[in-house]
């Protein structure tokens, strides 16, 4: 992804590339809905993409304050090479329900200003905000019009498990951890199909670039 704002490699623009406002756009979804192809085709059309995955994965790594906390909670076994074991966390926090609350006290701060950091450096017409769970935590505060991508709940789950090499039962405690299907498309400004092809999705997606960039 070319476009793709890298937390790594901030650095301020100058003052005339950068805005007070850029209309964004947020881009949820469930598990496996597909999240990652629809920011693929904003990024061939040249669209700024701030992904709170990555967000996530920059505000634990070594050396961090998080990554201490988390260790200091959770002991040296959830580490691997000193690295985050991201899959045995996962495993504790969705068989704890407190477990998940601290981890999210913790880490969704640091996750929403790196958010803000990042999408006050694009320099395209508008900013695209790609997060899971952003309708779960409120960041749809952070953009102008939400587009949940939607595909049936079977299908998220034979896709994650696919992905990820999770059984039904992991897969599912995923999904119950999210808001339900019919709350996320109450919410929605905007929806696609993602249960077809990606040549069908970019035909979905073609009028609403066309909508953003009339909006922005």
């Amino acid at each position: 992804m070319n476009s793709l704002i890298k937390p790594q490699n901030f650095k301020m623009g100058h003052p005339q590339t950068r805005r007070q406002h850029l209309f964004t756009v947020g881009v949820t979804g469930g598990i496996g809905s597909g999240k990652s192809a629809v920011a693929d085709y904003f990024v061939s059309q040249g669209i700024c993409i701030v992904d709170a995955d990555i967000v996530a994965r920059v505000v634990v790594e070594p050396g961090t304050k998080a990554l201490t906390a988390i260790t200091e909670r959770f002991g040296n076994d959830i580490l691997i090479n000193g690295q985050l074991d991201r899959g045995k966390l996962r495993t504790i926090i969705f068989a704890a329900a407190d477990e998940r609350k601290w981890l999210e006290n913790l880490l969704h701060p640091l996750i929403e200003q790196q958010i803000i950091d990042q999408l006050s450096q694009a320099t395209s017409r508008y900013a695209v905000l790609v997060s899971p769970l952003m309708l779960e935590i409120g960041q749809q505060a952070l953009v102008d019009r939400v587009l949940v991508v939607d595909v049936p709940e079977y299908i998220q789950i034979e896709r994650t498990m696919t992905r990820d090499q999770m059984t039904e039962e992991q897969t599912r405690q995923i999904l119950n951890s999210q808001i339900s299907r019919e709350q996320r498309l109450a919410k929605a400004h905007d929806v696609v199909d993602n249960s077809g092809s990606l040549a069908q999705l970019r035909q979905y997606l073609e009028p609403l670039h066309q909508r953003y960039l009339r909006l922005a």
